[in-house]
């Protein structure tokens, strides 16, 4: 073997055109670590650590996660559930020879275990490992711009190594954004005089069957921190009736990797595929693919490692017998070719995979919706495998089209360029569950986990900032998601339920119905019990009696309308008006004064549910009032558009905001800011008192409070909880003292900077045509995230002691706000598409 690499001294020399990251990507060198890097705040809460990657596969079609140092170790491939560890024969591996000797190495650094097998001792022994970078040897780079993750391997091999990996996420199609699939789009390009011999290799384990739960158990357990939970038990190595074979297609050559089927086809059944063109449809001379379909990964790993790495081939083999117990089983495939000086090739590999099935508490199930375009037997993965190779070019080109206005949008920050594209990476990984279309629901049925902590479905105070990606990107999945809502705010569950919250204040068992009729519903439930159908999945409160929900549909379903790219929809609109005014009513009980304002009542009962309000509060106030505001214009529009007769509704809504409008400056205006509530006396300056007039001013609504006082009060936010909270290094803190200091220093949320509140507080700032303060405070949001080991886990909070709550948050996504208010809702290419 020749002595390791090239020097990146060599490489210059040679006339290698140093590889620049795209523009707005994140970028960081390969296998490169945090030296301190963001830790959990809560034990109990969910920390992989800060090696992670965007996410590949389509919205609720699973999907994989590889690690900045090259390894696969996020697989979110049972619906809504997490698993995370490196399987370390799940790779890619470069062999090289030219006349300075040869050299191959597994594109990952060295791996620690074999998560699916722990304490079995260092694994593939006989592997040789890639480099991590260093400041002294350069080994490559890793950019990201979701949905594509950049490779480029430096320093090491002669050849210059690019790789981009993505799936075809694309803004309005409803389609190929749903493909469980990943395409690997590598470029070998020789920049020396002399040929290069070469052979790519991808190793893979056979995974069907692992993922599903085998504790079928519903019941609600409580973490530390008072928030409910369920065990999630995959049938990580389960390996029984196991098999892989080759399977041949047009222009395709590629490996099937298959397991037990159930009839009918149950959970974490199917087939994976990985596949390349044959040689014929790459056009290369001399380009050979071997395919070995059965290997050991338990072991060195010598029987696949010692002849690739001598001459770049694997042993040819085609064994699908089934294998009888509970022993690994892998498959590899290899491209072998030759590079003339001055020669390049560009080689597609696609790894795809059909696991159509989705199971909950029960016994019942749900389809993915990529079966209403590949069926539901679980054996397309070929077929979407032989799609991809043929329309891989397409799919970059579109992604490339749609990316661009975004990209090239040089009036906003870089930094904040970048995170809005990567902030996407959540309607993947985020748990998110899309299901195959019925009469009802002609795109299928939606939803994305609060996070993987809080793991239930488009939590609705949670979604109304963090929406705004899919209203401008995929809005019919949107509307998808506001009309379960709307299904359910008339529905009941009278189960009585122990209430997380008293518990972590030591006052004992305090028990509330699951959903009230006619309340309006925290969540759409869990992965674990029936989402959509099981709605208020969370105990840490009791959500029947929160003051914001009913307020929070509203002015989400008017803004749908109003502002979903593919166009006014009276007929949505239509379908959202009984539950709205079933909502509104509900929510007015809670004026226990008649004043026209709802009362907060003492426990948190809003989105700050660890943060006491006591009688009328700035926060909900303000969305009360938005929300009346909207619904007069949605019986308006209805009453012009389809002659609805929505006249007594009107007049009752009519009454009650003349009322609030009344009341609501008499009662919480200090002069300078709102007063957080009216009852309690609580001196803090809250940072997002005003949420509701941002958004009445982003709906063109009439603005809940006056142009002076918004300013002043923004004015109030700015000094006390930005400039005076850490130097603004941190962003918004939620709540403290005029001076900047806290009231309670051990408290929780008031000392927490929430990212998405942040953007959304950005985004009222920008919309104040306050420019400056909107970017200050999403550069210094930003900064933490993708600098502190939080990139593509972007959590609820951060803190100054460096610590994290709640990763995969939905709500970060409210940085498309900030988008929105800044461009005047610049279209997105293709998300005005019809499905």
């Amino acid at each position: 073997m020749a002595p390791f690499g090239l020097s990146a001294l060599q490489n210059l020399r040679r006339g290698r055109n140093p590889w620049q990251p795209p523009e707005a990507s994140w970028s960081r060198p390969f296998g490169q670590g945090w030296s301190q890097p963001y830790t959990v705040r809560y034990a109990s809460n969910l920390d992989d650590g800060p090696n992670h990657g965007m996410p590949l596969g389509g919205f609720g079609a699973g999907c994989l996660g590889r690690g900045i140092d090259g390894a696969f170790n996020l697989w979110h491939l049972d619906g809504g559930e997490h698993w995370f560890g490196v399987l370390p024969d799940c790779q890619f591996a470069l062999f090289e020879r030219d006349s300075d000797g040869r050299r191959a190495h597994a594109l990952a650094t060295q791996p620690e275990g074999d998560a699916s097998r722990p304490g079995s001792g260092p694994p593939l022994s006989a592997w040789s490992w890639y480099p991590a970078a260093t400041p002294e040897q350069p080994s490559g780079t890793v950019a990201v711009r979701y949905p594509i993750s950049s490779h480029h391997y430096a320093s090491v091999f002669s050849a210059d190594v690019r790789c981009e990996a993505f799936s075809p996420i694309l803004p309005g199609d409803y389609r190929r954004t749903s493909y469980p699939v990943a395409v690997f789009a590598w470029t070998f390009s020789n920049p020396t005089n002399q040929p290069l011999d070469l052979s790519l290799l991808l190793s893979w384990r056979n995974t069907v069957g692992w993922f599903t739960n085998t504790d079928p158990a519903a019941e609600v357990h409580f973490r530390d921190d008072g928030s409910p939970e369920h065990n999630y038990v995959p049938a990580i190595g389960r390996g029984k009736g196991q098999r892989n074979r080759w399977v041949d297609g047009a222009g395709l050559k590629g490996l099937l990797l298959e397991g037990e089927r159930s009839q009918p086809l149950a959970e974490g059944e199917g087939q994976w595929c990985l596949a390349v063109p044959d040689g014929a449809a790459l056009n290369h001379p001399g380009l050979e693919v071997f395919r070995c379909s059965r290997w050991d990964p338990s072991g060195d790993g010598a029987e696949l490692w010692e002849p690739f790495s001598r001459d770049g081939a694997i042993p040819d083999s085609d064994n699908d017998r089934r294998s009888t117990g509970d022993d690994p089983l892998s498959a590899a495939l290899a491209v072998r070719f030759r590079l003339e000086p001055g020669a390049a090739l560009e080689l597609p590999v696609v790894i795809s995979w059909d696991l159509p099935v989705t199971a909950f508490a029960t016994g019942t199930r749900a389809l993915r919706r990529y079966t209403d375009f590949f069926g539901t037997d679980g054996e397309s993965a070929a077929a979407i495998a032989g799609e991809a190779l043929a329309d891989w070019r397409d799919w970059h080109a579109a992604i490339e089209a749609w990316q661009a206005p975004v990209a090239g949008r040089h009036d906003l920050p870089e930094p904040l360029r970048m995170a809005l594209l990567n902030e996407l990476y959540d309607l993947a990984s985020g748990g998110s569950l899309w299901t195959a279309a019925s009469p009802g629901d002609p795109v299928g049925r939606f939803g994305v986990l609060e996070c993987l902590d809080y793991a239930w479905y488009e939590s609705l105070d949670v979604r109304l900032y963090g929406s705004f990606a899919l209203l401008q990107l995929w809005p019919e999945l949107d509307k998808a998601v506001l009309r379960s809502f709307a299904r359910a705010i008339p529905a009941a569950d009278p189960t009585p339920r122990p209430i997380g919250w008293y518990f972590t204040q030591g006052r004992g068992r305090v028990e509330a119905p699951r959903k009230v009729a006619g309340a309006t519903p925290h969540d759409l439930g869990a992965p674990n019990e029936r989402p959509f159908d099981a709605t208020n999945y969370t105990a840490y409160q009791d959500c029947n009696l929160w003051k914001d929900l009913a307020s929070d549909f509203v002015l989400q379903v008017w803004r749908t309308y109003r502002l979903a790219p593919s166009g006014p929809d009276i007929a949505f609109l239509a379908d959202c008006w009984p539950a709205a005014v079933t909502a509104l009513d509900y929510l007015k009980r809670f004026d226990v004064n008649d004043d026209g304002l709802p009362d907060n009542g003492g426990a948190p009962d809003q989105t700050f549910d660890d943060w006491p309000l006591q009688g009328v509060s700035a926060y909900c106030g303000a969305l009360w009032i938005a929300a009346l505001e909207a619904a007069l214009a949605i019986g308006q529009q209805l009453q012009l558009e389809l002659g609805l007769d929505t006249a007594e509704e009107q007049r009752r809504f009519g009454g009650w905001l003349e009322q609030s409008r009344t009341h609501f400056d008499a009662l919480l205006w200090n002069g300078e800011y709102y007063a957080i509530d009216a009852g309690s006396g609580t001196p803090v300056v809250m940072a997002d008192q005003l949420c509701g007039d941002f958004y009445a001013r982003l709906l063109g609504l009439p603005p809940v409070v006056a142009d002076e006082r918004a300013r002043s009060a923004l004015n109030a936010i700015r000094q006390a909880c930005f400039e005076s909270f850490e130097g603004g290094r941190l962003g918004v803190a939620n709540g403290l003292r005029r001076d900047g200091t806290p009231l309670d220093p051990k408290g929780t949320h008031p000392l927490e900077v929430w990212t998405g509140i942040n953007f959304g507080l950005a985004a009222y700032y920008r919309l104040m045509d306050q420019t400056a303060t909107a970017f200050a405070i999403t550069g210094a949001v930003v900064h933490q995230v993708y600098e502190g080991g939080l990139q593509f886990r972007t959590p609820e909070a951060i803190t100054a002691a460096g610590t994290f709550r709640a990763c995969h948050y939905l709500r970060a996504m409210a940085i498309w706000a900030l988008w929105a208010t800044h461009t005047g809702w610049q279209p997105i290419p293709g998300a005005d598409r019809q499905p």
